[in-house]
């Protein structure tokens, strides 16, 4: 079975009201929310490809990747982790958190959200046969939610910065220190491990497991960047979608180019002490989670789940591209973007309740009722998914699992805003500036002169012409009306 790549937790743009899932407002949403929707159908592919890479096999009967594999095959997983920053951005109203009632309010939601993740994935998924079935990612997620709390204390250049260099030097620094760690028992983390084996599961949390959390912060530390940008400006989107492009095809080809050419993947079947076929499996399939530690030439792989920086360099393009895209589409001429969003609607409604449908996609491919590497199987699991999340969309904004979790959030972070018990002060409502008041009338006993405070001595009054306070002769148009024209109004 394919490795099990996580639909993370979704958060709404708008603030949670409610313990149950609150519904949709009868009105349409504005244009620049509607283009925001691409977040959502973004997060609908990524769905998608993560059901293919559960359901069907990483090979062909020949031994080569299949194109589920070759497709979607760490790609959606990597989409999952870079839209999972986005949602971080949104719940921090997408700009850098301050010191105070606020930045406690935003630690007590991540916290919040985390502790909810983490629960749902031990408790209500630990069960699962990680060998044949999925590799639950939620409780990775949990511990990437907490780890992501400093970086909403930074700047946006600051936090871009950050993920780029996670994505650069931590691969190193893991596979150094793994050299002397125990390996992962590559299990499902529940309960009773949790308990048995605090340490260890801890290290395969961090470092040693199939979603190793300090790697994947590049894809959390780049979301939570790009989700302060301008989403809804088709420039940034034209923006993701080159850049992203180039970083994907960058990635792969200097990748290919220090394996083949330049003799990485000869060095690494002479003499790291592997079995050929192993090697060639990771090297063709991908890892599980991390390279292994010792020769460096193993950082030089881009295959799916390495978390190398040449991984992570392409997925995280590939991630910024799809994302591009399905922003760009809210750009398209009206009659077009019409057939558009309709063609968009099942990915938007599974997009907005991920984590309700990763839930319920585990636990099936976790039972006997799932055979697996079976096409009806996966269609099947698709449109019931999807049009499931399309009728509940159509009465709530939010799955159940997403309101649960909201709600918790928003009672933390209420209770976390407080100061002394005294609600934190909101700002009051901007108003517009009021038009200036018209000059006091002058007065022949007391006039002003340019030095406020002064008087001037009363003196002959000026001439009409030299006089500023004086009204303005009235022009008269020959062979008009009396009283016209009419007196210029203030109002333009």
């Amino acid at each position: 079975m394919g490795r099990g790549p996580l639909a993370p937790y979704q958060e709404d743009m708008h603030p949670d009201t409610a313990a149950r899932p609150t519904p949709r407002p009868p009105t349409s949403p504005p244009p620049t929310k509607a283009r925001l929707l691409g977040v959502d159908a973004a997060r609908g592919v990524a769905l998608l490809g993560m059901m293919a890479v559960h359901s069907f096999s990483e090979t062909t009967e020949t031994g080569d990747p299949s194109v589920t594999q070759l497709v979607a095959g760490g790609r959606s997983a990597a989409l999952f982790a870079v839209l999972a920053g986005v949602a971080i951005a949104f719940m921090t109203r997408r700009r850098q958190v301050t010191r105070g009632p606020s930045g406690r309010a935003a630690v007590a939601t991540l916290l919040t959200r985390a502790g909810v993740i983490g629960a749902i994935g031990v408790v209500g998924l630990g069960w699962i046969d990680s060998e044949t079935a999925i590799a639950v990612i939620l409780p990775a997620y949990a511990v990437m939610f907490l780890l992501a709390i400093p970086l909403v204390f930074l700047s946006t250049r600051a936090v871009l910065v950050t993920g780029a260099a996670v994505a650069l030097v931590v691969p190193f620094v893991s596979q150094l220190v793994r050299a002397g760690l125990p390996e992962p028992s590559g299990d499902n983390i529940g309960f009773v491990s949790l308990v048995d084996d605090p340490v260890g599961v801890v290290l395969e949390l961090l470092l040693t497991g199939s979603y190793p959390a300090l790697t994947w912060m590049a894809y959390i530390a780049v979301g939570l960047g790009v989700g302060r940008l301008t989403l809804s400006s088709a420039r940034v989107a034209g923006i993701l979608i080159g850049l992203g492009a180039a970083l994907a095809a960058a990635g792969s080809a200097l990748s290919w180019a220090l394996l083949g050419p330049l003799g990485g993947a000869a060095r690494l079947t002479a003499q790291s002490g592997l079995d050929p076929a192993t090697v060639t499996e990771v090297l063709t399939l991908g890892p599980d989670g991390a390279v292994p530690p010792g020769d460096v030439w193993w950082l030089a792989t881009a295959t799916p789940h390495s978390g190398t920086p040449l991984d992570l360099a392409a997925t995280i393009g590939s991630s910024l591209a799809v994302l591009g895209a399905f922003l760009l589409l809210g750009h398209l001429p009206g009659g077009v973007r019409r057939v558009s969003d309709a063609l968009q609607a099942p990915l938007v409604a599974a997009g907005s309740m991920t984590l309700t449908l990763y839930v319920v996609h585990a636990a099936f491919m976790g039972s006997d009722f799932s055979q697996g590497d079976s096409v009806p199987e996966y269609v099947g699991q698709a449109l019931l998914l999807f049009a499931a999340a399309f009728l509940w969309r159509r009465r709530f904004s939010r799955g159940p699992l997403e309101a649960l979790a909201g709600t918790l959030a928003t009672r933390a972070a209420v209770a976390a805003g407080r100061e002394d018990g005294v609600p934190e002060p909101t700002r009051p409502p901007v108003r517009p500036p009021s038009r200036p008041a018209p000059p006091p009338a002058r007065t022949d006993d007391a006039p002003t002169g340019p030095i406020r405070g002064l008087p001037v001595p009363p003196g002959p009054p000026l001439p009409r012409h030299l006089d500023p306070f004086a009204a303005a002769p009235r022009r008269t148009v020959p062979g008009a009306a009396p009283g016209w024209p009419p007196p210029v109004s203030g109002r333009r």
